[in-house]
C-alpha cells in the first residue's frame, strides 16, 4: 500500500525505535518444502496421538516413489502432498478419525484439502493427489473417477497413509512388520494398486525403512530427502503462502474466520504510519498472517467452547504463541518475521506471555503486531458478539496503553488514524469472510455428498 513508504510520513519521535533487521537484509528466499514442513508440524501438534503423522506419510510416499523409479518432480510432489494431505481435517475429531484403517466419509477431508490447496498456485500440482488420496483401487476402476484420470501419486499416498496408521508407535517396530504386510496383502487389488503395493512390500523388507519411519527425528530424516528440491519463494510468493496458511489457521473456527486477515492488514498499515519501509510493511503483513500459526496445536473444540475456559484450558490456549515461535523458528530465513509474529502477547510491563519480555526487549515491530492484534480482536464481529464501537475500542486501547501493556505511542498513532485503519481492517476481513462463507457452504454440503469427484469437489 502506498503509505508504506518511510519517506512519506514523518516518523514520530516516540516511535523512533530501531527498525527490524529485515529492512537491511538480502533478498528473501524461502523454501516451499520447509514451509510445508512448518504447516504439517503445526497441524500434527493438536494431539500426541498424531504427532508427525504428516511427515511419516510423506517419507513413506517418497520412498515408494523412489522404489518405483518415479521422476524427481513426482517424488517432490509426493513429499509435499504427504506433508499436507490431511489439512482438510479441521477438528481434532476429524484428525483422529483419519487414523481408522477403514474410513467413513473420507472423501470429505480429502475434498476440503483439495479446495484449500487450490487457493495457492504453487500447490496446484499436488491438489489432485490429495483429492483422491482415499480412493480405493477397486481392481483397476480406481484408475479414473467419473471419467477423469486419478494420479498414480494418489494411490501411492493412499497406501503410505494407511501404512503410517497401522504402526503402533508404543511398540517396537520390527516386530510389527509381518502383521502390517499381511494386512496390506489382504487388500491388494481392492484398496491398493498392485504395482504400488509390490513396491511398498519390497521396501518393507529393509529394516532401515522402518527405523526411519518411526524415528523421533523424522523431520530431520525427511529434511535430508528434500535437500535436492530447491523450489524457493520470493517475497511475493511468501505473501501468497502466508495467506494460504491463514486460511488453514482461521477457517477451523467460525469465531476467528477472518482474524488473521484483519491483523495482517492493520499491522501493515500501522507499520507504514510508523515509518517502516515498504518492504518491512510487506513483511509485517506476512507476520500478521502467521501470528496465530500455533493455534493449529489448540483443539478447535476449545476455540469454539461457548462457556468460559477452565484454567488448564486457558493454559493450552496460551501455548499457541510458544508453538508459533518454535514452528516458524525452524525456518532460518524467517527469523525476523518469527519475532514479529510470536511476541504479540508480550506486554511492555512484563506481564505478557510466554517469554515475559519487558520494555525495549520487545522489538518495535512486535509492539505493532500486539496493537494490531488487540485492535482487530475487539473491533471485528464474531458470531457470538458484535465488534466494539469506535468509542469503546479507543477506550480499551488507551486503557491498555495506560497500564503499559501496549506501546502508548502506537496507540496514539492508531487513535489519530482510526477511521483509515478501521476501513482497511474491515475491507480485509470482508474479503476473508466471503472466502470462509464459500468454504463453509462447501463443508456443510460435503457431509451429504458422495465420494470424491462429486460436483462439490470439481
Amino acid at each position: 500500500m502506498k503509505n508504506c513508504d518511510r519517506n512519506t510520513h514523518k516518523q514520530p519521535t516516540m516511535l523512533s525505535a530501531s527498525l527490524g533487521s529485515a529492512g537491511n537484509s538480502k533478498e528473501l528466499h524461502v523454501s516451499l518444502s520447509e514451509m510445508s514442513m512448518c504447516i504439517s508440524t503445526a497441524v500434527d501438534l493438536v494431539s500426541p496421538d498424531i504427532v508427525d503423522h504428516h511427515k511419516r506419510t510423506a517419507y513413506i510416499a517418497f520412498s515408494i516413489a523412489v522404489e518405483l523409479g518415479l521422476a524427481a518432480e513426482e517424488q517432490q510432489n509426493l513429499i509435499l502432498a504427504g506433508l499436507l494431505h490431511d489439512i482438510g481435517a479441521l477438528s481434532l475429531r476429524d484428525r483422529i478419525d483419519t487414523f481408522a484403517f477403514e474410513l467413513d466419509q473420507s472423501h470429505i477431508h480429502a475434498g476440503l484439502g483439495y479446495r484449500l490447496l487450490n487457493t495457492f498456485d504453487a500447490f496446484a500440482a499436488i491438489a489432485p493427489i490429495v483429492r483422491y488420496h482415499h480412493l480405493s483401487w477397486k481392481d483397476g476402476r480406481g484408475e479414473s473417477h467419473k471419467g477423469k484420470p486419478v494420479p498414480k501419486a494418489s494411490h501411492i499416498l493412499h497406501l503410505a497413509d494407511r501404512i503410517a496408521v497401522l504402526i503402533d508407535r508404543k511398540r517396537e517396530v520390527l516386530g510389527q512388520t509381518d502383521a502390517i504386510r499381511d494386512t496390506l496383502r489382504r487388500h491388494q487389488g481392492d484398496k491398493f494398486a498392485p504395482e504400488v503395493l509390490q513396491a511398498a512390500l519390497s521396501l518393507s523388507e529393509k529394516e532401515y525403512f522402518w527405523f526411519d519411519v518411526v524415528s523421533p527425528d523424522i523431520g530431520g530424516v525427511l529434511a535430508d530427502k528434500i535437500k535436492g528440491f530447491s523450489t524457493e519463494l520470493d517475497l511475493a510468493g511468501l505473501v501468497r503462502l502466508s495467506r494460504f496458511f491463514s486460511r488453514i489457521i482461521d477457517f477451523r473456527s467460525r469465531f476467528t474466520a477472518a482474524h488473521s486477515s484483519g491483523v495482517a492488514a492493520t499491522a501493515e498499515a500501522l507499520a507504514g504510519l510508523a515509518g517502516l519501509s515498504k518492504r518491512d510493511c510487506t513483511l509485517m503483513n506476512v507476520a500478521g498472517h502467521l501470528h496465530d500459526l500455533g493455534k493449529l496445536a489448540v483443539p478447535n473444540e476449545l476455540l469454539e467452547k461457548p462457556q468460559g475456559l477452565t484454567q488448564p484450558e486457558k493454559n493450552i490456549v496460551k501455548s499457541h504463541v510458544y508453538h508459533t515461535h518454535r514452528i516458524i523458528g525452524s525456518v532460518k530465513a524467517l527469523e525476523t518475521i518469527n519475532t514479529w509474529s510470536a511476541y504479540h502477547h508480550e506486554r511492555i510491563d512484563g506481564k505478557g506471555y510466554p517469554f515475559r519480555l519487558t520494555g525495549d526487549r520487545i522489538p518495535f515491530e512486535s509492539k505493532i503486531m500486539a496493537v494490531a492484534d488487540v485492535f482487530s480482536a475487539i473491533t471485528e464481529d464474531r458470531p457470538y458478539r458484535s465488534g466494539m464501537s469506535k468509542h469503546s475500542a479507543l477506550r480499551t486501547l488507551r486503557g491498555l496503553a495506560g497500564e503499559t501493556a501496549l506501546e502508548p505511542g502506537l496507540v496514539s498513532l492508531l487513535t489519530e488514524n482510526y477511521d483509515m485503519l478501521n476501513a482497511i481492517r474491515v475491507e480485509a476481513q470482508r474479503t476473508a469472510t466471503g472466502e470462509y462463507s464459500e468454504f463453509s457452504e462447501f463443508t456443510q454440503a460435503a457431509w451429504g455428498a458422495g465420494p470424491p469427484g462429486n460436483n462439490l469437489s470439481e
